[in-house]
């Protein structure tokens, strides 16, 4: 099985700014996550149409959380917050709290927010458990299992590895983002951050975008209700699934520092043998168009894979590892400079899938033979259980007591 579309994954993911990506030769752009309607299968209960502006209002409530597939298009910016509970072991204190936090993210998100002056606009908030809490609930729920470490996460800071609960908030106004965490920080209580990441991403055409190393992503994401019931969101107990996470979904968060600087030195056909597309329009370097599926078997003349054999598409397909598809909403970061110093900048990575071990057995993959790892290095790493949509009559977390 070597032809198969939308299926190269992980580096799929959202640009940065213009000053971030011109290290690379590249143009800013962002990466919009299509949300197709598929008859027969019911959309959730908080979906927006396909074509909302990514200004308008995001209902908060329904049967998965905001910030995931809708908005259709993922807001500019986003302010990520891992925090360490001090009631994580138990269940009963930690219900509670999150009963409360629920409240007030449809406060905050709700069509009378006062929180920032002037409305909310499009901000989402998104909340995941990590392994932790959610191994204190059931060790049995997913989520429940921390990430493995990969190839060079042992220089990772042991602060910003893992984490007991994740605030996710996103929205076109960066002013608001800050404002916004602080009142949900106020009805957290006596949560301790852990690590905290603010990140951007730029304006795209549709689902494409080119990622801070100048070359075009976001093509192989699951589309439609259909795909992310599939791909993305926990099944219900007919399908296999707990009835306690149905509608929630497993978080993949990776900060991964990226070497711009020396992949531009590389010059445009050798950048293209590591991603295994062209730089000018996408397309896989086994011919086609942009939105042409990848065809691992093409060779030249004389009998050489035109998709190199450490081509990033190439080791990320699932031929290969036997994997689903992820759902991305990836975003660039960039560090303050300092003196000579000109700061970090890179990929910060955000996946949802229905398994872990979907992002797992990729990654393994890319730290064997992808030539693109050779240009990333991790910098933190997390996982979570995203919990079921909610609402006022059915606070967040109280499908865990189901």
């Amino acid at each position: 099985m070597d032809r198969v579309s939308r299926r190269e994954v992980l580096f799929g993911t959202g640009g940065v700014i213009a000053g971030v990506v011109a290290a690379a030769g590249g143009t800013a752009a962002g990466t919009a996550l299509e949300q197709g309607r598929d008859d027969g299968t019911p959309a959730a209960a908080a979906d927006l149409p396909a074509d909302a502006p990514s200004t308008g209002a995001v209902r908060p409530d329904g049967t998965t959380q905001a910030g995931i597939d809708r908005p259709a298009t993922p807001q500019r910016f986003g302010l990520l917050t891992v925090l360490d509970l001090p009631d994580a072991g138990s269940p009963a204190t930690l219900l509670s709290r999150l009963a409360t936090l629920g409240t007030a993210v449809l406060d905050l998100t709700g069509a009378a927010s006062a929180v920032p002056p002037g409305g909310a606009g499009d901000l989402t908030v998104t909340v995941g458990l990590g392994p932790r809490p959610v191994a204190a609930i059931d060790p049995g729920l997913p989520g429940a299992t921390a990430l493995p470490r990969f190839a060079g996460d042992e220089s990772i800071a042991p602060e910003r590895v893992g984490g007991d609960l994740l605030l996710a908030l996103h929205g076109s106004d960066p002013m608001a983002l800050p404002a916004a965490l602080r009142e949900l920080r106020a009805a957290l209580g006596d949560a301790t951050p852990r690590w905290s990441e603010s990140c951007f991403r730029g304006p795209g055409d549709g689902m494409v975008a080119r990622n801070p190393l100048g070359f075009h992503d976001g093509i192989t994401v699951p589309h439609g209700v259909r795909e992310l019931s599939r791909e993305v969101w926990l099944p219900p107990e007919g399908d296999g699934g707990d009835p306690r996470v149905t509608g929630g979904t497993l978080c993949v968060l990776r900060r991964l520092v990226l070497d711009t600087a020396r992949f531009a030195e590389l010059g445009t056909g050798s950048q293209e043998a590591v991603i295994g597309r062209r730089l000018s329009d996408g397309a896989p370097l086994s011919g086609g168009t942009m939105s042409d599926d990848v065809d691992l078997r093409a060779k030249t003349p004389t009998g050489q894979y035109l998709v190199p054999a450490r081509a990033h598409t190439r080791a990320a397909h699932p031929s290969f590892t036997g994997s689903g598809l992820m759902l991305r909403r990836g975003y660039g970061f960039a560090a303050p400079a300092v003196g000579d110093d000109p700061g970090e900048t890179g990929l910060f990575f955000i996946s949802f899938q229905r398994e872990l071990d979907t992002f797992v057995r990729t990654q393994h993959r890319l730290d064997e033979i992808d030539a693109l790892m050779e240009f990333a290095t991790p910098t933190a790493s997390a996982s979570f259980l995203v919990l079921p949509g909610f609402d006022a009559g059915r606070p967040l977390g109280s499908t865990l007591t189901a």
